[in-house]
């Protein structure tokens, strides 16, 4: 498994808070192997970008699909690597998978579409956004997540719970 450079990522604090707020646009490439372990890493890397760029997502649901992703694409791709791309906007996070795919003139051909369907079933179910497009070297799987409310992820929020109305949670 060999890490590209990443771009540097700012972090500009909320007015008073002290709080990390989302930069504008994050992004990290990671070239993965497509040997056994590679939907436990692509997982992994994505679960760490999510804890470092304090993204308001559910981290368990963004590894499950980044493996399903992978899956999808060591099931139905080609080449001995994928590219994994983790990026993050102010309103989505988006995670994508490059392989070699590429068959005479298009990779979408009956039978490898119909299976690249059926691997991004889970995707399309809990992503706000996924499907599959065809690149220069290939093609690319993706999902997107939309970013929580910062109220809704408790961010900058009291802890949760009743009040019980002498100041006690």
């Amino acid at each position: 498994m060999t890490m590209m450079a990443q771009a540097p990522t700012a972090r500009p604090a909320l007015a008073g808070r002290g709080e990390p707020e989302p930069a504008e646009l994050r992004h990290r490439r990671v070239r993965l192997s497509t040997g056994s372990a590679a939907a436990a890493h692509a997982a992994g890397h994505v679960r760490v970008a999510i804890a470092e760029w304090r993204v308001p997502v559910d981290q368990g649901v963004a590894g499950i699909l980044a493996s399903d992703l992978i899956i999808n694409a060591v099931t139905n791709g080609a080449g001995e690597t994928l590219m994994l791309a983790i990026r993050c906007t102010a309103t989505q996070f988006r995670v994508e998978i490059h392989d070699a795919s590429v068959h005479g003139d298009s990779w979408e051909t009956a039978a490898s579409d119909a299976n690249a369907e059926r691997g991004l079933l889970l995707a399309a179910a809990l992503a706000a956004e996924s499907g599959h497009y065809r690149t220069p070297a290939g093609r690319a799987v993706f999902y997107a997540l939309a970013l929580a409310p910062r109220a809704a992820t408790g961010i900058g929020q009291s802890p949760p719970g009743p009040a019980r109305g002498d100041g006690e949670p």
